[in-house]
């Protein structure tokens, strides 16, 4: 052993005795064994902190944050109230036709068994927000960091984490269960997901340029960017000119995506449009930002399915598509 570990030994042994004078007459007569009894949670946390660099919580409140339990009830959601999101696996797109007989382009959304695997609170992690895992995966493709952290919040290893900020009376606990019964057909939400790569590309590709002339007066620069910028004046390239480089691939949001059906079966949400990512990627949906859904109509925090409930024996939920034809408005 270094003669600096000795002496860091030394010194905190020299401190618990400070702060327990009970102890000391035993421990100086057997000083090869270094066993002292801590003192009380007071005590503690004053002699952790004398070597931090910043004042600690106090030890009472450190018990009142590990005993705090966090219960799966149904609650009543105000304007204020922000849920939790879920994780899904974009399946493809599709086309439905609506009770009116019009054309509704489609994208299906699988939400593979996702839960809650770790509760972020202002008392540890000085946040509110749910770490939401989906899917499964095996502990040899994981690092053992992330199979560590699965294992200390008792949860089944998990193919995509993902985090959401929620408020204090949103909050679930570990190892909840959210489906697609989180959201309600007609609702508006905002998708997020990683855009397709098209690797590096041209201004025509990339921005839509028309391009030079087909024939007369260019030569072998059919496609090129043409002029950057001028001469003396200012003498350099202006600051996000629209040039050749690399396109997708970048985080994106659509927001106010409406959601046409559910399936609760199998754990698919049918919504309106295009949704960011190729097919098997992941996006990360979320109540809508903007046309924020009526707050009376949502589960809140979660729903929580009845027990006697079979999920494989519930028919999908369609939106609500009103009682007025779109094409005989106008007779």
């Amino acid at each position: 052993m270094s003669a600096l570990s000795r002496g860091l030994i030394s010194h905190l042994r020299l401190r618990l005795l400070s702060l327990n004078p009970a102890t000391s007459s035993s421990s100086s007569s057997s000083s090869s064994n270094f066993t002292t009894t801590l003192p009380a949670t007071t005590s503690y946390s004053h002699f952790f902190r004398c070597f931090a660099s910043e004042a600690l919580v106090d030890g009472a409140e450190l018990a009142e944050d590990r005993g705090r339990i966090i219960e799966a009830k149904p609650g009543v959601m105000t304007p204020q109230s922000k849920r939790t999101g879920v994780i899904a696996v974009k399946c493809g797109m599709s086309a439905r036709w609506d009770k009116w007989g019009a054309r509704v382009p489609i994208t299906v959304l699988w939400v593979d068994d996702n839960i809650v695997s770790q509760v972020k609170t202002p008392e540890k992690e000085g946040i509110t927000a749910l770490q939401i895992g989906c899917g499964q995966k095996k502990a040899k493709h994981l690092t053992k960091p992330e199979v560590g952290h699965f294992r200390a919040q008792g949860v089944p290893l998990k193919r995509k984490l993902r985090e959401f900020p929620v408020t204090e009376d949103a909050l679930l606990p570990v190892g909840m269960s959210i489906g697609v019964r989180h959201f309600v057909p007609g609702q508006y939400v905002d998708v997020t997901g990683i855009t397709r790569g098209h690797g590096f590309q041209g201004v025509m590709k990339r921005y839509g340029h028309r391009g030079g002339p087909a024939s007369h007066g260019a030569s072998k620069s059919h496609r090129s960017i043409g002029s950057t910028g001028q001469r003396d004046d200012a003498g350099r390239v202006f600051k996000a000119k629209k040039m050749p480089g690399r396109m997708g691939g970048k985080q994106r949001t659509v927001k106010n995506v409406w959601i046409y059906k559910i399936d609760p079966a199998r754990n698919l949400i049918w919504v309106r449009g295009q949704v960011p990512g190729a097919e098997g990627n992941f996006v990360f949906i979320k109540d809508a930002f903007y046309k924020k859904p009526d707050v009376s109509i949502l589960p809140f925090p979660t729903y929580f399915a009845p027990e006697d409930e079979d999920p494989s024996k519930l028919e999908p939920l369609v939106a609500d598509l009103g009682e007025v034809d779109p094409f005989m408005a106008a007779d």
